[in-house]
């Protein structure tokens, strides 16, 4: 079983920064996709963005030149760092890893509340 366990989640004002980090016990963010998704009340959670086993990444195009993911393969963690964060930010964001397969496999972490208020 895989546990990814999040942090970095807060309360910032309008133009503030925060850093999310995604962290597991194993190695597996060599081989999964991660992605970072966020989600309001009850709507549909959305991929804000993702980095795949070769690095290659993927944003949000509301998010672009704000948000940077990055993997931090030592430490087994994924970062996402948010700068110019924005109220509509506000959010709480999961950290996701998937692996194709097969088999396909995802894991979700429990979540951290971004908030981005005045």
């Amino acid at each position: 079983q895989v546990h990814l366990v999040e942090s970095g989640g807060g309360w910032v004002q309008p133009g503030g920064s925060l850093t999310l980090s995604c962290t597991t016990s194993g190695r597996i963010f060599a081989f999964y996709t991660v992605g970072w998704y966020r989600q309001v009340g009850g709507k549909q959670r959305e991929l804000v963005a993702s980095i795949d086993s070769k690095r290659f990444t993927d944003y949000l195009d509301s998010v672009k030149g704000r948000f940077t993911i990055s993997r931090d393969a030592p430490k087994n963690t994924v970062n996402l760092q948010m700068n110019n964060l924005q109220p509509e930010d506000t959010a709480v964001y999961y950290c996701n890893a998937n692996y194709q397969g097969p088999p396909q496999s995802t894991y979700w972490g429990q979540g951290t509340q971004v908030t981005v208020s005045a």
